[in-house]
C-alpha cells in the first residue's frame, strides 16, 4: 500500500500537510527540513519544485520559488538531493510542481527516480485529468506514484466525481478562488463550501489547502475535512532569523497542539 493510502488507513483526522519550496532558505536546506517536520509532528511532506511562473501561489510562495532558484535550485538537482532521504524521513513525500520541467526531465526518467527515492505523490495543477488518464496514469501507476488533483469552490459537482472516481490518496480541496497566502480566518462562504463536499461522501479523503495559516484555521479545516495543508505559514516560519530546526518545531507544534 503507497504511503498516503497508509496513512489515511490509520488517521482520519486532523492529518497536517506542510508544504515547503525546494531549496529556500538556503539550497541545501531541503532533506533538513523533511528531517525536522517528521520529528515535529507533520504528517505529509509536500515538497515544491521550484518554478519560474507558478499560477496559484501568491507573494510568499512565489518569492521562494525565485529565492530557491537563484541558489541554484532545479529538479534535477532536487532529485539527487532527496537521494537516501528514506533512511531518516518515514512519512509521506510529495512533489509538487508545474509539467513543464517534469516533460523537459523526462516524464518516464522522472517516476523511475521519484519510485527509487520513495516519492509517494505528485501534485501537477495543470496536468488536465484527461492526459492524465490517457496518458500518464499507466506509468505513474507503474511506478507506485499517486497523482492528487485539486477542486474549488467553482468546480462541478460531476467533475468532482470524476476526480474521485479516477485518483487516489487524496483530494486537495482549494478553499477559495484566490492565489496561496495565509489567511487568520475562515469565511461563511468557505464554510459552506467545506459542508458542500462534505456532504459528498467521497471515497477519497480530502485536505484542505491555501488560507490555513495558524492553529484556529487548521482546527476549523479539520472540522470539514481529514486535515489541511499549510505552506505560505510555513514558508514564513522558516523565514525567520534564528535556528532553523528550532523555527519548524516551533511553528508545527504551535498548529497541532
Amino acid at each position: 500500500m503507497n504511503r498516503i493510502e497508509e496513512l489515511f488507513k490509520h488517521k482520519s483526522d486532523r492529518v497536517l500537510n506542510v508544504y515547503f519550496t525546494a531549496g529556500y532558505p538556503q539550497l541545501d536546506d531541503t532533506t533538513a527540513i523533511m528531517e525536522q517536520l517528521e520529528v515535529s509532528g507533520a504528517d505529509l511532506i509536500e515538497v515544491g519544485i521550484p518554478f519560474s511562473d507558478p499560477i496559484a501561489d501568491g507573494p510568499t510562495i512565489q518569492d521562494s520559488n525565485g529565492v530557491a532558484l537563484d541558489n541554484g535550485m532545479t529538479l534535477k538537482l532536487l532529485l539527487e538531493q532527496l537521494k537516501g532521504v528514506r533512511e531518516k524521513v518515514s512519512i509521506p513525500i510529495i512533489l509538487m510542481g508545474y509539467i513543464n520541467p517534469i516533460v523537459q526531465y523526462g516524464i518516464e526518467q522522472f517516476c523511475k527516480d521519484c519510485q527509487e527515492i520513495g516519492v509517494d505523490g505528485l501534485i501537477l495543477p495543470d496536468l488536465p485529468m484527461f492526459e492524465y488518464i490517457e496518458v500518464h496514469k499507466p506509468l505513474f501507476d507503474k511506478h507506485g506514484l499517486l497523482n492528487i488533483f485539486l477542486i474549488t469552490p467553482q468546480t462541478s459537482e460531476s467533475r468532482i466525481r470524476d476526480i474521485d472516481e479516477n485518483s487516489s490518496g487524496f483530494i486537495y480541496m482549494v478553499s477559495s478562488a484566490s492565489t496561496t497566502g495565509a489567511k487568520a480566518q475562515v469565511s461563511g462562504d468557505q464554510e459552506a463550501y467545506f459542508a458542500r463536499i462534505k456532504a459528498m461522501d467521497l471515497k477519497n479523503p480530502t485536505l484542505i489547502g491555501f488560507g490555513i495559516s495558524n492553529k484556529e484555521t487548521f482546527d476549523k479545516a479539520s472540522a470539514n475535512a481529514n486535515g489541511a495543508i499549510i505552506g505560505s505559514a510555513f514558508i514564513k516560519a522558516i523565514s525567520k532569523e534564528g535556528n532553523l530546526n528550532d523555527n519548524i518545531d516551533e511553528f508545527v507544534k504551535s498548529v497541532i497542539s
